[in-house]
């Protein structure tokens, strides 16, 4: 089966999280990519928990399936691989602070002067330019200043970031977008292009309603826990052992809960019978669901709201999701020979096509593993300059 990205190779000089979790996506789909990391250390993931015999288990998710290759590029010769490596090359990501790529002279506008056809993509915390564009950014550095923490949680609380890295992958998603956009503009017009690529900017994205609340309305908007102020019932409510997510968007739904929980007659209380309603009742329409909710077990509750078709579902935690019969129906359990490490399960991708194979391609890749193959397959050299450049620290 084919690969919607076969034959692209891609330069992933990237580190951390958004940046490999970018080339991951796109060696998902058949693109070759190929880790280029400094000397010592390489890409500091390598040292993420959770770890398997030692290995990194984080950082055989984000980089599965990708060469890797070292170069120092604080050496003339290292910078000059890595031009050649360009040269032959179709996308570039790199994730360091604005003016890195340029002291190192493989800026944009240097590259493209190799590789016209190069699509280059730049992935910072706050953008090429801009008053902020030189500061260093974390996920929850972001979180914070973007205002999404200033809306999660609840109201009786202090500010809580998302229990994921939710700016750092969501940068990954926006950069592979991009990458394979500019790939199919490419394929129109023969050029290449540049992508600045910024998680405050994808931050501000993540707002969604909330941004617009504000510029509409002048609303600054709160925390409001699990609810959404807008419909009732949407919450999690408490179960015998747990809690479960409710939401009824409409009429038709919440006489569907009514019937569920054994309370037809509720659909048609002046309190409830309508979204407005509802929205004005929801303390006394919360107290009502949750008598019944608590007298359940989430399993029991989640069977009633199946069979009522019910929007809703258990508020589940991790190990329930992995051992969930749904997830490996959906291919999501990915079995990874990690060498080191023996057998580490990782997640599956989340696209998937009728006519292409998009699919984990093999493990992370040791530090350097794949330099003799760089310099013999790719940049076709021969052997005594290839022991030469081997021997001169130029690959670490």
């Amino acid at each position: 089966m084919r690969s919607m990205l076969e034959g692209i190779r891609v330069i992933d000089f990237t580190t951390t999280v958004a940046g490999p979790g970018c080339t991951f996506f796109l060696a998902d789909m058949g693109a070759e990519v190929i880790k280029v990391e400094r000397p010592g250390i390489g890409d500091e993931a390598r040292l993420f928990p959770p770890y398997k015999d030692g290995v990194s288990a984080s950082f055989a998710v984000l980089n599965r399936g990708k060469r890797g290759v070292v170069l120092d590029l604080k050496q003339p010769r290292g910078v000059q691989i890595f031009k050649e490596l360009v040269a032959v090359s179709d996308v570039l990501v790199e994730n360091f602070r604005p003016g890195v790529m340029k002291k190192l002279g493989i800026d944009y506008e240097t590259l493209k002067k190799i590789n016209p056809g190069l699509v280059m993509c730049s992935i910072s915390g706050y953008g090429q330019y801009g008053p902020l564009a030189h500061l260093p950014a974390y996920d929850a550095v972001l979180q914070a200043l973007s205002g999404l923490m200033s809306t999660t949680g609840f109201p009786d609380g202090p500010p809580t970031r998302a229990g994921t890295l939710i700016v750092d992958i969501s940068c990954a998603f926006y950069a592979a977008f991009g990458v394979c956009a500019a790939l199919f503009a490419r394929e129109r017009t023969g050029a290449g292009e540049y992508l600045d690529i910024s998680m405050y900017d994808v931050a501000i994205n993540l707002l969604e309603a909330k941004f617009v609340d504000y510029t509409v309305t002048g609303n600054i908007p709160t925390r409001t826990g699990n609810r959404y102020p807008y419909v009732t019932p949407f919450d999690a409510y408490r179960t015998a052992d747990g809690y479960v997510m409710i939401i009824c968007v409409g009429d038709q739904p919440f006489r569907n809960l009514c019937e569920a929980m054994g309370k037809p007659e509720l659909a048609s209380d002046e309190r409830f019978q309508d979204l407005m309603s509802r929205n004005a009742n929801e303390p006394a329409l919360k107290e009502i669901i949750e008598e019944w909710t608590s007298g359940l077990t989430n399993a029991e509750v989640w069977e009633l709201l199946q069979k009522h078709e019910v929007p809703g579902a258990p508020v589940n935690d991790v190990k329930a999701v992995v051992e969930n019969p749904h997830t490996a129906a959906r291919g999501m359990l990915v079995d990874l020979e990690q060498p080191g490490a023996g057998i580490i399960t990782i997640f599956g991708s989340a696209m998937k096509a009728l006519g292409s194979e998009i699919k984990p391609r093999g493990p992370a890749p040791a530090l350097g593993q794949d330099n003799r193959w760089l310099l013999e397959e790719v940049l076709k050299k021969d052997a005594s300059e290839i022991e030469e450049i081997l021997s001169s620290g130029a690959m670490g």
